[in-house]
């Protein structure tokens, strides 16, 4: 299986549990907060891995997309807190908190699935 889907379902499994283990101690506002936040992070963090994947090969695509990736993350976090003061929406404390949890978690996640390449081996004459 190839390490971009192992990745989406690791992704999906670690918000969804962090949901779970959320949800007992939020109120229903809270609730819908961070269910929010887990619909805003897996689209914009798979695409972003998958993108480093796409370029681990090359050092000036790789840290461009990783440092693109992380410009978007923060963006994203400062679009959803613009959105959020502006409509009053409910619930806005506890979606950015998570947004930016959820974020977290999947970037730590990543190394699990950078798979180290064969090394070139050079023949002896």
């Amino acid at each position: 299986m190839r390490s971009s889907v192992k990745y989406t379902a690791s992704a999906i499994g670690v918000v969804a549990l962090g949901t779970l283990l959320l949800w007992p101690w939020l109120g229903e506002q809270d609730r819908g907060g961070v269910v929010i936040a887990a619909l805003i992070a897996l689209p914009v963090q798979v695409p972003a891995f998958c993108l480093l994947l796409r370029f681990r090969r090359r050092m000036n695509g790789f840290l461009a997309v990783w440092l693109g990736g992380t410009l978007v993350r923060m963006g994203v976090i400062l679009v959803v807190a613009t959105v959020a003061v502006r409509t009053d929406a409910n619930g806005a404390v506890a979606m950015l908190l998570a947004l930016a949890g959820f974020f977290f978690a999947l970037l730590l996640l990543e190394p699990v699935y950078f798979r180290p390449e064969a090394p070139e081996v050079v023949g002896a004459s």
